[in-house]
């Protein structure tokens, strides 16, 4: 199942990508905002991203209105690899590299369009191994304040 949300900024997009899972059979728990009335982004990107790092949800979406800020909040939440994208290769390379598990995207610079496709992209791209579990371990030492640095 997938975790989306979303603030005022990316709520378009959020109705544009809830409408492709919906044709695809996709479950998703949507944690809101659910209108283009103000609210704070943090709120949503937390929980989307506890969703995720509990394992509620597999994997999740944010949109905001750049996708900068709502997942700056979603980084903070330990074991999520939030990612904001704007266009195709960087929405195949967030997974298949660095194995992120939330995607997001900004409202006021993507398309419902490319939002969709990044979507779908996102979802169906799977994770490579090899040389990007080192550096995805790094990435946690770092989290864990356990990183050492030559």
């Amino acid at each position: 199942m997938l975790a989306l949300g979303c603030d005022h900024g990316g709520y378009n997009l959020i109705c544009a990508i809830k409408k492709y899972l919906d044709e695809k059979g996709i479950e998703y728990k949507d944690f809101g905002t659910y209108s283009t009335d103000s609210v704070d982004y943090p709120v949503y990107g937390y929980k989307v991203a506890k969703a995720v790092a509990s394992g509620e949800c597999e994997l999740g979406i944010l949109c905001c209105g750049t996708g900068i800020g709502i997942s700056m909040a979603a980084n903070k939440v330990k074991g999520i690899r939030a990612a904001v994208v704007s266009n195709e290769f960087c929405a195949e390379m967030t997974r298949r590299h660095n194995h992120a598990n939330i995607l997001c995207m900004g409202g006021r610079v993507t398309s419902e369009e490319d939002a969709v496709k990044f979507t779908e992209i996102f979802l169906n791209t799977p994770e490579e191994g090899d040389r990007h579990l080192k550096r995805l371990a790094m990435i946690d030492e770092i989290e864990a304040g356990t990183f050492k640095v030559d």
